[in-house]
């Protein structure tokens, strides 16, 4: 337990809890372009601030995933959420994950956009300096977020992601969360886990492709599913806002308040979902 309340905002009156976490490139604003068609009826969504990042960008902390997701849950009891669901996109996919370690009897569903695997992304060489000294280079962000959404991007979305990392992220915070999401392997932790869990990957990431999360989420988790979406990179929230509302939605709408698993039959139109498959079973064989 921490005394530190994450900054947030509650979007819904839903009796579904929704925390939304964001990435490394952002803060909470990172889902700006959901918020408007949200389903606020079924769902309570908080978007949160981690340390470092807009409304606590001052903050003091080691900036890692396992603190935040003991802010996380001790922002969930000052919201009187005793069980939750949690989004999060890249970064914050890490963070989801260490709650199915931290408080797996309160986690009802985890989503992650582009999730970053539990086992971390390990960087060498260029592209370890590229990532490493984006905390202070504009350009290197720039180039980040322009590789993994497959170089298909408008230059002015481009440079107003980095106006926007830059301002909402503090330099010191941003490069020590890349230790802890790109270096640590919590792997061990969570394999296993039953807790049902969507990855979203976009076809024009190739840095958290789908294969990645069949490698990595698909083999961990016994009741995972991946989606695909065919027109988005890294940034789904921007590039495809209403498929991956659709996306996330229909997969958190599939749990019932007593946990049963109640999947809806819809499927958003841009999406290739597939249901878990055991470690060595091929793909095209029963599950």
């Amino acid at each position: 337990m921490t005394s530190f309340a994450l900054p947030h905002e509650v979007h819904g009156d839903g009796a579904h809890k929704v925390f939304a976490v964001h990435g490394w490139f952002a803060d909470r604003s990172a889902y700006a372009a959901v918020l408007p068609d949200l389903d606020r009826s079924s769902f309570s969504y908080a978007l949160v601030d981690l340390r470092g990042y807009g409304e606590a960008r001052d903050a003091t902390g080691a900036y890692t995933t396992a603190e935040a997701a003991l802010d996380l849950v001790e922002l969930a009891d000052r919201l009187g959420w005793a069980r939750f669901s949690v989004v999060g996109h890249s970064m914050g996919g890490a963070v989801a994950q260490r709650l199915l370690a931290v408080a797996p009897h309160r986690v009802r569903r985890i989503a992650g956009v582009s999730p970053v695997p539990a086992s971390g992304m390990p960087l060498a060489g260029d592209q370890a300096a590229l990532f490493a000294d984006a905390a202070h280079r504009a350009e290197n962000r720039r180039a980040i977020i322009d590789v993994t959404t497959g170089g298909r991007r408008p230059a002015a979305w481009l440079d107003r992601m980095v106006a926007r990392s830059l301002e909402r992220s503090d330099p010191k915070a941003f490069r020590t969360w890349l230790d802890s999401w790109a270096g640590e392997d919590f792997s061990a932790d969570v394999v296993g886990s039953e807790v049902p869990a969507l990855a979203v990957a976009g076809a024009l990431d190739p840095a958290l492709s789908p294969e990645v999360m069949r490698e990595t989420w698909m083999s961990w988790y016994p009741r995972a599913r991946l989606a695909v979406l065919s027109g988005a990179g890294h940034y789904a929230m921007d590039e495809t806002p209403l498929e991956l509302i659709r996306t996330v939605e229909d997969f958190l709408r599939a749990d019932t308040a007593d946990g049963r698993d109640a999947r809806d039959t819809a499927k958003a139109s841009d999406t290739v979902e597939e249901p878990h498959r055991a470690a060595g079973e091929r793909e095209g064989e029963p599950a």
